[in-house]
């Protein structure tokens, strides 16, 4: 993506655009949502840059980066002699920003006194700055928040002020993750091939067919930015013309799914056969089941039913179900973070009683029976 340009053809992406249109359109505050790495922060810089305020500054400004002393000096600078190291008047982002726009990003980790801060200033516009007791200057700015936070989750836990909730979300834009829009990843790919291409001074690779499909059924966690990442490193790696799927990350290569098992109701049950796949089969969990998972293709009784097998086979041992699993052991906090994530972390006592219920009553049906009994018996 450039600072100003959303790519991609889906579905999604024309709907965003066109809600980016409407919003550009007028003046109103902006609230963008989504998950880390899907381009909110182009959303915004495309708002800004379609406006009338385009004429002036867009600031941005993270707010999860910075403590709350440091972000209120960020926000609204401070004057001299406010605190050590402050040796002239320093103006803010929203001074800065006058006619133009603020873009605050993560908006959902703000402390509850600067939530306060914010709020007066949104219903105001005054400038107060850090160390001085009058109000500086008064502003006309266009503040454009972004988040990965559900806010509405936030508000309800008391975690983030509802006023202010109603005061930034005016207009709310939701920026699809990547796994919901995987037409545009081939589109995505040739945009950055073609970028970093150019700003290496080199020839574009090609991708083979391996590559592409193994690229366009990848999860992509971490959205956009992890695609462009993954494409820097291939084209700066790039030993040859054409990038193979040999050629492509661990971390891809490791969650690659496998083709989709379809599962009729004449045949086995998907969770027998999957678990199979992985324990006999020798694929690893992420491949195997996360990714049909994460793509809908599997159930969350599916996933269940996986789990309480492995549970079963493991005496409920979660660490050896990561190696049963063939994943590796550094993956065991990440696996069980997925299965809490999605209500699919099962208690493991039960199914260690029952082992140790089975072992007992192995014990005693094995256990010789003394002479007397057999003679008696007779």
């Amino acid at each position: 993506m450039q600072p100003n340009k959303l790519v991609g053809a889906s579905p999604a992406i024309l709907a965003l655009q066109e809600e980016v249109h409407y919003a550009a359109k007028c003046d109103a505050k902006v609230l963008i949502t989504g998950e880390s790495g899907a381009g909110k922060e182009i959303v915004a810089r495309l708002i800004h840059a379609s406006s009338i305020r385009s004429r002036s500054a867009l600031v941005t400004v993270n707010c999860a980066a910075l403590s709350e002393t440091l972000l209120e000096t960020e926000l609204f600078g401070h004057v001299r002699g406010s605190f050590t190291g402050a040796y002239r008047d320093r103006l803010g982002a929203f001074e800065q920003a006058n006619r133009g726009t603020v873009f605050m990003d993560e908006i959902g980790e703000t402390s509850p006194r600067m939530q306060g801060l914010l709020l007066r200033f949104l219903e105001t516009g005054e400038i107060q700055r850090v160390g001085s007791d009058q109000i500086q200057n008064r502003v006309d700015v266009r503040v454009i928040a972004a988040t990965n936070r559900v806010l509405v989750e936030s508000v309800a836990n008391k975690t983030f002020r509802e006023d202010l909730y109603y005061r930034l979300n005016v207009i709310h834009l939701r920026v699809p993750a990547l796994r919901e829009r995987l037409e545009d990843i081939p589109v995505l790919l040739d945009f950055f091939l073609d970028q970093f291409a150019r700003q290496y001074q080199v020839d574009r690779p090609a991708l083979s067919a391996e590559a592409m499909q193994t690229l366009t059924e990848h999860a992509w966690p971490g959205n956009v930015r992890e695609l462009k990442n993954v494409v820097e490193r291939l084209v700066i790696r790039a030993r040859s013309g054409e990038i193979r799927r040999d050629d492509l990350p661990l971390e891809v290569l490791r969650t690659a799914p496998a083709v989709p098992v379809a599962i009729s109701p004449s045949t086995r049950p998907a969770a027998d056969v999957l678990f199979e796949r992985m324990v006999n089969g020798g694929e690893s969990f992420w491949s195997c089941v996360y990714a049909p998972f994460m793509s809908r293709d599997l159930t969350r009784d599916d996933l269940r039913a996986i789990v309480r097998k492995g549970l079963e086979r493991t005496s409920g041992n979660y660490k050896v179900m990561v190696e049963l699993f063939n994943m590796p052991g550094d993956d065991y906090k990440r696996f069980l973070g997925f299965l809490r994530k999605y209500q699919c972390h099962m208690p493991f006592q039960q199914f260690r009683s029952a082992s140790l219920s089975r072992e007992a009553s192995k014990g005693t049906s094995e256990a010789p029976v003394p002479p007397g009994r057999m003679a008696a018996s007779a």
